[in-house]
């Protein structure tokens, strides 16, 4: 996989890498386990969502009047 930034984004990930003492690539790294895990909260919390919006349908109904 290649990753082509803007030179921007190349330069203040070089910093953000600097600042942390990190590599870039661990930087990208923590970035992509960052948004993988916001993701999947996400993708559960919809889930749980829909099966407790399904489960009190009528109870929701009723606030709704």
């Amino acid at each position: 996989m290649n990753l082509r930034l803007r030179d921007d984004q190349h330069e203040a990930l070089r910093r953000q890498a600097e600042a942390e003492g990190l590599s870039m690539h661990a930087i990208v790294l923590k970035a992509v386990d960052h948004y993988l895990r916001l993701e999947g909260d996400r993708a559960s919390v919809r889930r749980l969502g829909a099966t407790y919006a399904a489960r009190h349908s009528e109870l929701l109904r009723r606030l709704g009047e």
